[in-house]
């Protein structure tokens, strides 16, 4: 058995497993985890505030990121990635020893809100485009010649959702990088399937 341990150390170390190397990285990749999470914090405040705020009312009648279910969504979407960001800011800046529970429930997390961005973004860029150009098949005309305003802002808080939806995908490669990279898979034996 101790044959088999020195194996697969000595195999982990060609690969670049080193503690030395992974100590140096570690500082490092902290450092730019706790900076993508502090910014995607700025980032998705910015974007809920701006939705937020848009609306306007004119001639033609008012329009709020109310009145559309995708845009309710991205306000949702922005407050939940900004409290799990302050949340794991906290955990990530403290230095503390990785564990394999912590380190899953990173990757889990960051991997879930990172889709959850994603889709919240997607779904606005789907009614900004309706809104823009319309449908003609079902005569819905192009709402953003009439309620400019509120179309930019919009624009603005979309784009600054997908500069944040770049952030959170960096970060689920650094969790996985940390989790996969530190961990073994777990071995799975089954004494009655043997052979298989």
């Amino acid at each position: 058995m101790e044959g088999v341990l020195e194996n697969s150390r000595s195999s982990k170390e060609l690969i670049g497993g080193r503690d030395e190397e992974l100590e140096g990285n570690d500082s490092i990749l902290r450092f730019v985890e706790t900076f993508l999470r502090l910014l995607t914090i700025g980032l998705c405040v910015t974007a809920l505030v701006i939705m937020v705020k848009s609306s306007q009312q004119n001639e033609y009648g008012s329009v709020s990121y109310t009145d559309l279910g995708a845009f309710r969504y991205l306000v949702h979407a922005n407050g939940i990635c900004a409290g799990y960001s302050l949340f794991s800011v906290v955990i990530v800046a403290l230095p503390r020893v990785s564990t394999m529970p912590r380190a899953w429930a990173f990757f889990l997390l960051d991997q879930m809100l990172t889709y959850l961005i994603l889709a919240a973004g997607a779904a606005s860029v789907e009614v900004l485009y309706l809104s823009e150009k319309g449908n003609t098949a079902t005569t819905w005309s192009s709402a953003c010649s009439s309620f400019g305003s509120f179309c930019h802002k919009v624009i603005a808080s979309t784009a600054i959702t997908f500069v944040a939806v770049f952030c959170y995908l960096l970060l689920s490669l650094i969790s996985s990088y940390k989790l996969f990279t530190k961990f073994d898979a777990p071995v799975v034996s089954n004494p009655g399937r043997q052979g298989c």
